[in-house]
């Protein structure tokens, strides 16, 4: 009978028992394997029907990058592959290893789902929560004790680079990577109302362990904007507070000390919160410390996305009706902010909880260097420049043709839900044509390509003939934010800026000089307006007036010689 009793109380002991991650067995040493990780899922998902794992698509890795979503209701099984129903409900969406040298999130998320799972915690009646558990799966595999220099723990982790050594958190525009891809579908299939990606920063010292970076509120725009400013943020930073864990805004400095003052991060759409904008989610990153202890930092992130989806599970029908709304704000003919610059007259004061920090010289170098004391806490007033305006802008066209030829284009337009329609015949319409008059290009490769940037264009309306088979993109849809930031040239993550369009800026036909010189000379005697030109231009650049191939090149540019496709956008707008 005894013997008996022992089993039974023993098999309801093992039925209680948590699930234990390796980051807990460790006590706060030891952050999981990529492996590991997926077999913690897996298990959950044997044991509760609220939790289930997809496996996606494909990364660079040769691993398919794996999705697990707990809903409360126990529906997610019910999907299917075309569609993602959240039947009213609002869902977040944590993004885990993007680099994965910085793995909290790893081991802060797998407690959250089982303690969600086990009900330990107040499970969410209006919000669904889904999770990429790791999301460079290459750089998780390449495991290392090093390449976190300033970093204090956890024992072991991944590298920032993935399998093709590529950032992950600089491509989601330029989506080289099947990382990226796989993102993108997840991230359409799901529609997230709201994203958190976790990371450590490798800044400044302060006493913090948490720190936020929610996407600027300003780009943001809006009432989506406003409500992520002056509700989302506050409530979050009160509650953290309360529970005796301080946040501050991510700390925009390097090798100065914070206390003179410093920029909000804007999130371009390379970033992820920059790129889920784009498709009026609300977006934040976690920064933990990198000098405080792992098992503080992980600690820190589990709490802060309890208490994230707290708030949110409050406000999810406010934060509905808010993404709802959002798209009215980009109709046809208003204007589009392309790039964006720190409004000095308006400032926010942070009560900052720093180290004193000094510049005293190096026992290695020679020069100045910085040099906190953590002996010296200080709390202080300082200064946050959290308010952005627009530095240019563009009117929203009621559409773009794209060339058919441009397949790289319409493959990511359709990765990214975009909706088109081909043309059905050749035809000659008047649209607006770019021709890109500058830009600067970076000394230095930068995650594959070598970015262009201050990229300047004019703009002409034209008679242009467009081809059967060409693409024609409506902006009046979800997407159209993702559409202006790709397709307008002048935009910071442009595909222009990104490389897309270089076989343009290369002349492709050129001319003898001595066969052009007799044309030349013949043209000009035919254009006296150009000759007049021509002659001033001479008069008053030196420089030109000594390069006689530059005169040459210059006629010729005026010519009907000179091909039509030199540094003219192939991308055409069409009303607005």
């Amino acid at each position: 009978m005894r013997k008996i009793l022992f089993l039974i109380n023993l098999i309801i002991t093992t039925l209680c028992y948590s699930q234990q991650t390796v980051f807990e067995a460790s006590k706060g040493l030891k952050t999981a394997t990529y492996q590991e990780t997926i077999a913690f899922y897996n298990a959950l998902e044997k044991k509760f029907p609220s939790i289930t794992v997809f496996e996606m698509d494909q990364t660079d890795s040769g691993f398919s990058l794996h999705l697990v979503v707990f809903d409360p209701q126990n529906k997610t099984q019910e999907k299917t592959s075309e569609a993602f129903s959240k039947y009213g409900r609002n869902l977040l969406l944590v993004n885990n290893g993007i680099h994965p040298g910085e793995p909290d999130g790893i081991d802060a998320t797998m407690m959250l789902f089982r303690d969600f799972a086990e009900n330990k915690i107040p499970t969410p009646k209006n919000t669904i929560i889904a999770t990429i558990p790791i999301y460079n799966i290459g750089g998780a595999l390449n495991r290392n004790s090093t390449s976190r220099t300033n970093q204090n723990g956890p024992d072991e982790y991944g590298f920032r680079g993935n399998a093709r050594n590529y950032d992950l958190n600089r491509d989601f525009i330029k989506s080289d990577t099947k990382n990226e891809r796989a993102f993108a579908k997840i991230f359409h299939w799901l529609n997230p109302d709201l994203f958190i990606d976790n990371h450590v920063s490798n800044g400044a010292d302060y006493q913090y362990t948490l720190t936020h970076l929610f996407t600027q509120h300003d780009k943001l725009g809006g009432a989506l904007g406003n409500y992520l400013h002056t509700s989302l943020m506050p409530q979050l930073e009160d509650s953290l507070h309360q529970k005796n864990w301080d946040i501050t805004p991510y700390v925009n400095v390097f090798n100065q000390v914070p206390e003179i003052g410093f920029e909000q991060f804007m999130d371009s759409p390379r970033y992820s919160t920059g790129y889920t904008t784009l498709f009026n989610t609300l977006g934040m990153m976690v920064e933990t410390h990198m000098l405080k202890p792992y098992k503080q930092r992980v600690e820190g992130t589990y709490e802060l996305m309890k208490t994230f989806i707290s708030i949110v599970e409050k406000d999810a029908s406010e934060i509905k009706i808010l993404r709802e709304n959002a798209i009215e704000k980009y109709k046809v003919g208003s204007y589009y902010p392309l790039s964006w610059e720190v409004d000095s007259s308006k400032t926010s004061t942070l009560i900052f909880k720093g180290f004193e920090g000094k510049m005293i010289p190096s026992k290695i170098t020679g020069a100045d260097r910085l040099k906190y004391f953590r002996d010296k806490p200080f709390t202080k007033n300082v200064t946050y420049y959290n308010y952005f305006e627009a530095k240019d802008s563009v009117t929203i066209p009621s559409a773009y043709i794209i060339p058919k030829g441009y397949w790289n284009i319409i493959e990511l337009l359709k990765l990214n839900g975009i909706k088109f329609s081909e043309i059905k015949n050749d035809s000659t319409i008047a649209a607006e044509v770019y021709r890109i008059k500058s830009f600067e290009t970076v000394k230095n490769p930068f995650e594959g390509h070598y970015f262009h940037y201050k990229t300047e264009v004019t703009k002409n309306t034209e008679n242009v003939l467009v081809k059967k088979g060409d693409i024609l993109v409506k902006t009046q849809q979800s997407g159209v934010r993702y559409l202006l930031e790709t397709l307008e040239p002048s935009a910071i993550d442009s595909f222009f800026n990104w490389n897309f369009f270089d076989a343009m800026l290369q002349q492709k036909e050129g001319f003898s000089p001595y066969v052009w010189e007799d044309m030349a000379e013949k043209f000009l005697s035919e254009n006296p307006e150009i000759k007049k030109e021509f002659e001033s231009k001479k008069r008053n650049e030196p420089d030109f007036s000594k390069n006689w191939y530059a005169q040459l090149d210059w006629i010729h540019k005026q010519s009907p010689y000179y091909e039509k496709s030199h540094l003219r956008y192939p991308i055409v707008r069409v009303g607005g």
